[in-house]
């Protein structure tokens, strides 16, 4: 039956009042929700514009997966020379290649305690013994797909926290494919230097410097286990650095840009185990030169003159103020395990996002419009009702887009369009059923009732088709693809509940108070 139950309407009203609260903050200017009280800015917040709406810039990056695999091949190769250095097994031609690490044991009674001490230091390696006093330890395709898996995952992690460090708001941060990452940075203003944040690595280490050797001129007669590193842009020199890493930066648990004798620094603060192994070298080195190196550039070679305990120290290094603050951002964010290579950038201008934003508008409104008139000149008292509804679907579609903090994008309000057009689809299919009902000699009571019924199940089929393309392109989809489907899965959503609760409760007012006979359709 047609009736309505109290309850049922209390239920339409309150769900549309609350849809109107909700929505509402949209109505309004910046500058007054930054008056209001801090529980309700939680509470009230207006729907989020995306990239193309506000202006912005949008990265496609890569990981460079191969700059992983050789991070792996030479990590074997130190950590196979530390492994036979300390129990003094001898070992000559150890070299790192594209397949794997090689090393030959001098003596062969010892191959099988190197083999095994190899083994040990080098659980996630596979060992093959050449012959009988050489090896190649190597990264299988499963190791190998899985340690790039976990660097493309934390390279996500990284770049969101650096994004976030930066003070960006609503950034757009997924994956695509298998090594490439999407961000999309609405209103940012200086799209280069958050560009230099975001791909450079920032992989901090702390290394000792081979004392006695001079760069320049032994440079071809390095000492094993040393390598030359540059300085930075303003320093020409090259240093002679142990290859050994001394402490981690990965041991570092605060970075902040502070001043020391009114020149800007970086202050540093290590975990417990940091601080030990910290305090542990710089009072064995005494005297000696500590080479802080930053993506492989020397970026400040202090002597030690006393321990530094405490796990606390500073890097100065001809910062300047800016230079300093985004070192310590990228400190706290963590280092890149891999390099990232920027695909492609597109800025979009405010003006540019401020016309789409007006076009969008002007052709919503447009479309509502040919819409209303639509349903006003062809079902009459019944169009009226579709068209409240209409205007409560729109109400209800801000308010979840606003609770839920979805981004709204120049897709998302063709998703809109889309909605209206489809929420009044449900209402043709019930009034023409009740046409067809009332045409065949039925009650006016029968024909309102098997409207709505018999036009349910038609309804709930389309919106259900639909529902599941929309989560498809959801999922399936990046960017401007996922901003339709998500205003295309609430308008569904939002247009069910308008068209059978909401219109339905209009017609049961109507036949109850209206005193009419006859069907206005």
């Amino acid at each position: 039956m047609l009736q309505y139950s109290a309850s049922k309407v209390a239920l339409v009203v309150a769900v549309t009042l609350m849809g109107i609260i909700f929505a509402a903050p949209n109505l309004f200017s910046k500058a007054t929700l930054a008056d209001l009280p801090t529980w309700a800015k939680s509470w009230f917040k207006p729907m989020q514009l995306g990239l193309d709406l506000q202006g912005g810039s949008y990265l496609l990056l890569e990981v460079d997966l191969n700059a992983v695999y050789k991070e792996q091949i030479n990590n074997i190769e130190e950590s196979v020379r530390a492994s036979l250095r300390e129990p003094r097994i001898g070992f000559r031609n150890l070299r790192a290649a594209d397949d794997g690490v090689y090393v030959s044991i001098t003596d062969a009674e010892q191959f099988k305690t190197a083999r095994d001490l190899i083994a040990k230091a080098n659980p996630d390696s596979k060992i093959e013994s050449l012959d009988e006093n050489r090896l190649r330890i190597y990264v299988d395709d499963k190791a190998r797909r899985d340690r790039e898996i976990a660097a493309l995952s934390q390279s996500i992690e990284i770049v969101r926290r650096r994004v976030d460090e930066f003070g960006t708001s609503d950034p757009s941060i997924q994956r695509q494919g298998r090594d490439r990452i999407i961000v999309e940075l609405p209103g940012v203003s200086d799209p280069e230097r958050i560009k230099a944040l975001i791909g450079q690595t920032a992989k901090l280490n702390f290394h000792l410097i081979e004392p006695g050797v001079n760069a320049l001129t032994d440079a071809r007669s390095m000492p094993a286990g040393v390598m030359m590193l540059p300085g930075t842009k303003d320093d020409p020199n090259m240093y002679p650095v142990r290859r050994r890493v001394e402490v981690s930066g990965e041991r570092l648990v605060d970075a902040q840009a502070t001043f020391q004798e009114g020149r800007p620094v970086v202050t540093f603060r290590f975990d417990t185990a940091g601080g030990r192994r910290f305090g542990a070298v710089t009072a064995a080195n005494v005297n000696n030169r500590l080479a802080i190196v930053l993506d492989n550039k020397v970026i400040s070679a202090p002597n030690i003159k006393s321990p530094i305990t405490g796990g606390n120290g500073y890097i100065e290094g001809g910062f300047s103020v800016q230079g300093a603050q985004d070192l310590a951002l990228l400190l706290r964010a963590g280092a890149l395990p891999a390099p990232l290579l920027v695909l492609e950038e597109r800025t979009v201008g405010p003006g540019l996002g401020e016309d789409s934003i007006r076009d969008g508008t002007l052709a919503s409104v447009v479309g509502a419009a040919l819409v209303i008139i639509f349903m006003v000149l062809a079902y009459f008292t019944f169009g009226i009702f579709a068209v409240v509804a209409l205007v409560a679907n729109i109400i209800l579609l801000f308010a979840i887009l606003s609770i839920t903090g979805s981004v709204l994008t120049l897709p998302g309000i063709a998703g809109i369009v889309l909605a209206l057009g489809m929420a009044v689809d449900a209402n043709v299919l019930i009034y023409e059923r009740m046409r067809e009902e009332w045409q065949t000699g039925r009650s006016l009571l029968s024909s309102l009732t098997s409207g709505f019924n018999q036009a349910f199940m038609t309804i709930a089929d389309s919106n259900i088709t639909a529902f599941i393309a929309g989560v498809l392109l959801f999922f399936l989809g990046a960017g401007p693809v996922r901003g339709f489907a998500v205003t295309h899965i609430v308008g569904l959503i939002t247009s069910m509940f308008s068209a059978v609760m909401i219109t339905r409760m209009l017609v049961w007012f109507w036949f109850r108070y209206s005193n009419r006979k006859s069907l206005p359709i």
